[in-house]
């Protein structure tokens, strides 16, 4: 799947350089922004399969773009990484509940980035993915265009969001570790973070329940993981 387009907002210059080389490198097309104003401009104009945002930047910071990004519907569905000198929960959790897809912890490895890279992208663009929409309630799961309505209304859901509603609605009834989702959704190891699995199920929950406080479609089982209520018609 070489040649998909990826913008790279960071404001040092050596960084972005870095990133650039290795992913033109590996097929890659590579566009760069140095502030947040630009890289948004950039991403509004000139659609992008996925989005290395750095966290601090001179104008406004890293979780204000991704923000602003994840506001409009031309760049909600766009995947992105985020890059982070600060690694303290917080800074990781934030980002997540913003919508970012993944974070990379500064300093990192190209490699790891690398991976990380063309593990979104594989999810994202699957050139075998089933032509077929999966009906529950008043949810409507397009698995071609990676597209989720409620009542007919689109929402705007990250990718790792739908790979999650995606997964637990074609396995309805099964439960799944939180273990067994970061393993199937993120493909590497992730530490042992089993929190990052909790902020996606409460985005997803707040996007595709009525009431997330009493979920009818993702249920929590204590003390082991979720699953998609197989009850919901």
């Amino acid at each position: 799947m070489a040649g998909e387009k990826i913008l790279i907002i960071d404001d040092e210059a050596h960084i972005v350089e870095l990133i650039k080389y290795n992913l033109e490198s590996n097929g890659y097309k590579a566009y760069t922004s140095y502030n947040g104003s630009d890289g948004l401009k950039s991403a509004e104009e000139n659609p992008v399969d996925l989005i290395i945002l750095d966290l601090m930047l001179p104008d406004m910071d890293g979780l204000e773009v991704c923000k602003a990004l994840k506001r409009k519907d031309e760049t909600a569905s766009i995947p992105i990484i985020m890059l982070t000198a600060k690694s303290s929960e917080f800074d990781k959790i934030l980002g997540l509940e913003l919508g970012a897809d993944d974070y990379v912890t500064k300093p990192f490895s190209v490699r790891e980035l690398m991976a990380r890279v063309k593990v979104i992208l594989r999810r994202s663009f699957q050139d075998n993915v089933e032509s077929k929409t999966i009906s529950i309630g008043d949810l409507k799961i397009d698995l071609a265009k990676y597209q989720v309505s409620k009542n007919g209304k689109k929402l705007g859901l990250t990718l790792k969001e739908f790979e999650l509603l995606r997964l637990m609605s074609s396995n309805r009834g099964k439960v799944f570790t939180r273990e067994m989702l970061l393993e199937s959704i993120w493909g590497y190891d992730y530490c042992g973070d089993t929190r990052t699995v909790d902020v996606h199920i409460r985005h997803l929950r707040q996007k595709i329940e009525d009431d997330d406080n009493n979920p009818k479609y993702i249920e929590t089982i204590r003390g082991i993981g979720y699953r998609f209520s197989d009850t919901c018609k």
